[in-house]
């Protein structure tokens, strides 16, 4: 296990961040405006949503640069501002971290299928290359691989970020099939941690998707088949609309009491995806004994 790890998990469950785009949202980003660019526009609100999940006791906070990827960006017209873009990210976060907390910068899907021929192997790997080398050389403590659905879209990032020599924790998305215990792709737990285990994943998990219950299933599952760290950070529930918004049923008290199920079953990172907030660390925290 890379050193940085052991020395953080020796301590018990890490605690890592929540949500950061409904969180930017809160503050004022609009419908159809590209959250990463906010690195250069808006980099004082980028950096008030780290430092709230510093000081709700997040041990480790992503970097905004989730989208920061040269698909991704190309369909802003800010592909020229990729390097920009994540060299922000990473020196807003580590600002705000102060040194409390540790900097794991976040490299999410490029928006293309690989199976339709949307997008190719090379191409793909071209653009996670650029966005890990741009994330590493700004500091960043880690690498996270978050969101994926495609596990050959996953295995490419994920060989991209080990290039750096930084730890790099790799999840997938499982919201699809009768148990919602598949990805969009049809990839299983199990495939999943045989397939990024196998291109040298430090950390291997889980993010977004569904609900923190349907997280434990899948960790469990998960542990059966390794005895690597595991990450998991789940939604607030499903999202809902009310009122022509988006909104999150799940309470910071409820989704905090679920976190003793998801340690028991072998979660060595926790945190929350979509639709939490830095109310809902603060639980998370206070439910570990650590607030």
């Amino acid at each position: 296990m890379h050193p940085l790890l052991e020395k953080q998990l020796a301590a018990g469950p890490v605690v890592t961040d929540g949500a950061w785009g409904t969180q930017l949202q809160e503050r004022g980003l609009g419908s159809g405006e590209f959250p990463d660019q906010w690195n250069l526009t808006h980099p004082d609100k980028v950096g008030e949503v780290a430092a709230a999940y510093v000081q709700a006791g997040s041990q480790v906070i992503l970097a905004n640069t989730f989208g920061a990827n040269r698909p991704r960006l190309a369909a802003h017209h800010l592909e020229a501002k990729a390097v920009e873009i994540n060299r922000a990210g990473v020196q807003i976060s580590k600002q705000a971290a102060g040194g409390k907390a540790l900097v794991f910068a976040s490299i999410g899907p490029s928006g293309k299928m690989l199976l339709a021929g949307e997008v190719t192997a090379d191409e793909l790997t071209a653009a996670f290359s650029e966005q890990a080398q741009a994330l590493a050389a700004a500091g960043a403590d880690a690498l996270v691989v978050e969101t994926m659905a495609d596990l050959e879209e996953a295995k490419l990032a994920v060989v991209a970020a080990k290039l750096t020599g930084l730890p790099v924790v790799a999840c997938m998305v499982f919201d699809s099939g009768k148990n919602k215990d598949r990805t969009m792709t049809g990839v299983t737990p199990e495939q999943a941690v045989a397939g990024l285990s196998a291109v040298g994943a430090d950390v291997i998990g889980a993010n977004c998707g569904q609900g923190i219950e349907g997280f434990v299933p899948i960790c469990q599952r998960m542990r059966a088949v390794t005895t690597q760290p595991l990450w998991m950070k789940s939604n607030a529930g499903l999202p809902e609309m009310e009122n022509g918004r988006v909104v999150y049923r799940t309470t910071p008290e409820a989704f905090a009491a679920v976190i003793p199920q998801l340690v028991a079953a072998g979660a060595n990172f926790v945190g929350g995806c979509c639709g939490t907030s830095p109310a809902y660390i603060r639980a998370v925290v206070k439910t570990l004994g650590r607030g």
